[in-house]
């Protein structure tokens, strides 16, 4: 089950990549201000028609090992049980 998980989630964050300028450059012109209201309109519905998985939001930070959502230390990519796990199996090697 976790393998589905993370699997989703990597698609997410691959369409993210993709439109991430796109999306950046569609969003600074909704907001400009000195722009038509026309234009920022246009602007906005190219922004709703992106797909949604494309937007940051949607990704979520899970543990490769279980996937787990919560508590995932970022920088090893697992969760903190599973840290704790592998920390209490090397101390006790030594």
């Amino acid at each position: 089950m976790s393998d589905k998980r993370n699997i989703r989630d990597h698609k997410r964050r691959l369409l993210v990549a993709k439109y991430e300028l796109r999306r950046k450059l569609y969003k600074a012109l909704c907001k400009d201000p000195d722009l038509p209201s026309d234009m920022r309109d246009k602007n906005r519905y190219k922004l709703s028609k992106l797909p949604r998985n494309s937007s940051f939001a949607r990704v979520r930070n899970r543990c490769i090992s279980t996937g787990r959502p919560r508590s995932v230390y970022e920088f090893f990519r697992i969760s903190r049980i599973v840290f704790r796990g592998l920390a209490s199996r090397y101390l006790n090697q030594y």
